[in-house]
């Protein structure tokens, strides 16, 4: 009904709230269809332009009389360019506006913007003041960002107490992604007392809510048999629906265990193709087994240079096997051309990170000079390192050296 002012029975203006109810039942209409594929932000014709003009023009009225959820909607719209230019600073300023009159949606939004630095100084200190507003409030995307910031120690002291506090504070409402990071803080029993069955329950939670990598971790539980009964079969499910949303690492471990058999029938050719997802990615683990593949002809003709190939991609990101069998590659002139000096190179990569087989080669490049300059020192300095870690080779060689060295001390003695 039209509201009239009682005493002289004029017809008054619609009021803030009929203002944004119109505005936004027009935007609604919009919105769908963008969701739906049939229209696109970026792009719209001239009637969805007009009317998400008329949007701004209502929101705006009603977001000038302190309409608190207009003011909200104004600085949505302007962060992510719904029909407007997109502008943080607007966006920022609309925000705040909400916020300040208790908007517990626009404080977390407003937190997020000074986090990011994105229409305002970047600032950790101010994120979690408004955080905890939106937090305090019940608002579960201000209690995962709490938890990340007392997690990393952003604008706050770090504590890892704090972090799992605000993690379950979201969890509890369904956050996903809180969901896994409590479920990654009871498996390292950070934060929290350890426990494994509390681990798996809430990455359930969030795998059964279709997120990808809490799917992966369930894999990851259900293959070392933590919290749940050990079951390939079921590793192998868990896997795959994180594998079909396109994960990497799942990918992966799917590859690996189709390889060899693990919970699924055996196949080269499936595990090959999985691997390939995953190290088209840039997955380091991926991209090594890929040159096994290769290299062993496994599901695909053999193929030195292609095995060399992916030992190098993986080798570039710091994979030390993949870097101890790129120096093999080299040594032995596989798949590329022979190179004393790069396989030295790749050995002494691998060494550095510990592989105790690059270790023991790199003593025997440098006990014979070949592709770096002769070291008796640096020989015997790497066949030590090899040794420590358990090196059968290396300790036969080692004993070799120091007897052969005591016998000439002998020698030396008895003259």
């Amino acid at each position: 009904m039209q509201q009239v002012c009682p005493l002289c029975r004029i017809r008054l203006p619609p009021g803030p709230e009929k203002i944004y109810g119109e505005a936004t039942r027009r935007y609604v209409l919009v919105l769908q269809m963008v969701e739906r594929g049939h229209l696109s932000w970026s792009d719209l014709p001239d009637w969805a332009q007009e009317e998400v003009e008329a949007v701004v023009v209502g929101w705006r009225t009603a977001a000038d009389e302190g309409h608190a959820s207009a003011q909200y909607n104004l600085g949505v719209m302007f962060s992510q360019g719904q029909g407007v230019e997109e502008s943080v600073e607007e966006a920022a300023r609309w925000f705040r506006k909400a916020a300040n009159q208790g908007d517990a949606s626009a404080q977390n939004d407003l937190g997020l913007m000074f986090t990011r630095g994105h229409g305002v100084p970047q600032s950790d200190v101010e994120a979690v003041l408004w955080y905890t507003k939106a937090a305090d409030k019940g608002n579960p995307d201000a209690q995962y960002q709490l938890g990340v910031i007392f997690e990393e120690g952003r604008g706050v002291a770090q504590s890892d107490e704090e972090a799992a506090r605000w993690f379950r504070k979201a969890a509890d409402q369904g956050d996903a992604y809180a969901q896994i990071k409590l479920g990654v803080k009871f498996e390292g029993g950070s934060g929290v007392a350890p426990s494994d069955v509390e681990a798996a329950g809430w990455y359930r939670k969030a795998a059964d809510q279709g997120l990808a990598q809490a799917q992966c971790n369930m894999g990851g539980i259900f293959t070392q048999g933590r919290g749940v009964v050990q079951s390939d079969e079921e590793a192998v499910k868990w896997y795959r629906k994180a594998a079909d949303q396109g994960l990497a690492a799942a990918q992966c471990q799917l590859g690996f265990l189709l390889k060899h058999g693990s919970g699924v029938a055996q196949n080269d050719e499936l595990a090959l193709g999985w691997y390939i997802k995953a190290a088209d990615q840039g997955n380091a683990t991926a991209q090594y087994n890929l040159g096994v593949m290769f290299e062993r002809g496994l599901g695909v003709a053999q193929s030195n240079v292609e095995a060399a190939r992916w030992y190098g991609k993986a080798a570039d990101q710091g994979n030390a096997t993949a870097q101890y069998n790129l120096g093999v590659m080299f040594e032995r002139g596989l798949g590329v051309a022979q190179s004393n000096v790069e396989a030295a190179r790749w050995y002494g990569k691998a060494a550095d990170q510990g592989d105790s087989d690059a270790q023991f080669v790199l003593g025997k490049m440098f006990w014979e000079g070949r592709g770096l300059a002769q070291s008796n020192t640096e020989a015997i300095q790497w066949y030590r390192k090899a040794a420590d870690q358990g090196n059968a080779e290396a300790q036969f060689r080692l004993t070799q050296l120091l007897s052969a060295g005591r016998s000439a001390a002998h020698v030396v003695a008895k003259k």
